[in-house]
């Protein structure tokens, strides 16, 4: 069996996303540390996609910087897809603990992070007749990481092919749950935040009077 340090484990599983996984998880590597800088990475690919690309591939009208969509788009879809994938497959009988679905799903992500990352350079360096050749690393990038977080389930829990594919969908279905509560709840929030600024309005005005 091989014996990689931390950051070789990054390469080996990126390079092989169907034995890789398996390989780290009966050698018991993989680090939290390293799952943390890979979702900061996604967090930073995601910003500089949209905000740094080449004018004549991408122009953002926004004068302000919004953090918000961005941390929504790396940090909490990360969150909710570590722990739906405990949820689901914790009643699916899965292998997997917490720190190891969180691992496995970050080391998937690299390819994705990659690829926006090589094409914000490119889409300074090429011209629009060239976007063909990063339309087709952005292709690349995403169906490599969609087929190592499959991989990465698969070996996380130690699943077969057809339970794995139950358990995405599964997965899949648990984080739409999770944001329609989320939209609900945020949206009580503000309805007792309404109310309760109402009635300070009304004590306010007749003490006033």
């Amino acid at each position: 069996m091989i014996d990689l340090k931390p950051v070789q484990w990054v390469k080996h599983i990126a390079v092989h996303p169907f034995e890789g996984f398996e390989n780290m998880r009966w050698k018991k590597s993989g680090s939290i540390k390293i799952a943390f800088f890979i979702v900061f990475l996604l967090f930073l690919s995601l910003i500089a996609k949209e905000r740094f690309y080449g004018f004549q591939f991408h122009s953002s009208y926004d004068k302000t910087f919004n953090i918000i969509p961005f941390i929504s788009g790396s940090i909490i879809i990360f969150t909710a897809w570590v722990i739906g994938n405990w949820s689901v497959c914790t009643l699916l009988d899965g292998e997997g603990t917490m720190k190891n679905i969180c691992i496995y799903s970050a080391y998937a992500l690299v390819p994705y992070i990659a690829q926006n990352f090589i094409n914000t350079v490119l889409s300074h360096l090429l011209i629009r007749d060239e976007f063909v050749f990063m339309q087709a690393i952005e292709i690349i990038g995403v169906c490599w990481t969609a087929l190592l977080l499959f991989s990465a389930v698969k070996s996380v829990h130690q699943y077969t092919f057809r339970k794995t594919v139950l358990a995405i969908i599964l997965i899949m279905a648990s984080i739409m749950i999770m944001f329609i509560l989320l939209v609900l709840f945020l949206a009580l929030i503000q309805q007792i935040y309404n109310f309760i600024l109402t009635v300070y309005t009304e004590i306010s005005y007749r003490v006033r009077v």
